[in-house]
């Protein structure tokens, strides 16, 4: 589970990179435009990716206390 949520945030990372620099959504290229529902479906995976990787954050504060 979490190398799938680091891939996907990883995706997602991309994508915003890709937005930021060429003003390109490469998910809603891909997908047929940030409407259809396989995009919509992409960028809600990513985004509980990125909830669930809040776990690492934490996990390293856990350990730099000990």
């Amino acid at each position: 589970m979490d190398k799938l949520a680091l891939i996907l945030v990883i995706i997602g990372a991309f994508n915003w990179g890709f937005i930021a620099l060429f003003n390109i959504d490469l998910v809603a290229s891909l997908f047929g435009g940030s409407n259809s529902v396989l995009s919509r479906i992409v960028y809600g995976l990513v985004g509980l990716a990125g909830i669930y990787s809040i776990k690492f954050l934490l996990n390293d504060r856990t350990r730099e206390r000990e």
